[in-house]
């Protein structure tokens, strides 16, 4: 008899462990279809894209600056290659004052775009 009283008591404690199990695995799935089904708001309009906004103004600029340079630099060339008569270095120069506006004007472009 002693023995079936201590096979009863830990037949018990299963049982009792088994109903907690599965008060716990029902709590966790409550909480869980709970919060699925509430309505998440998100943040996300200002703070997030705001480094990207700034890396992508940094970049215009640099394009932009890097175009006035080039400008620069070839409208000088022109001039000596006009002065020198090489129309080989005034074409090549004529080249590089185009892409200069075009890189210096791309600012512009841009922002009139809307990006």
């Amino acid at each position: 008899m002693h023995r079936t009283e201590k096979e009863k008591k830990k037949q018990e404690i299963k049982r009792g462990l088994s109903r907690g199990k599965k008060a716990i695995t029902g709590f966790f799935a409550m909480v869980y279809l709970t919060l699925s089904a509430m309505p998440m708001t998100a943040f996300a309009a200002g703070s997030v894209t705001q480094p990207l906004d700034n890396l992508k103004t940094l970049v215009i600029a640099v394009i932009g600056a890097v175009g006035v340079i080039i400008l620069a630099k070839n409208v000088m060339e022109f001039a000596q290659a006009y002065q020198q008569q090489d129309s080989s270095t005034m074409n090549s120069a004529l080249k590089g004052i185009v892409a200069g506006v075009m890189m210096a004007g791309i600012s512009t472009v841009l922002t009139f775009l809307g990006f």
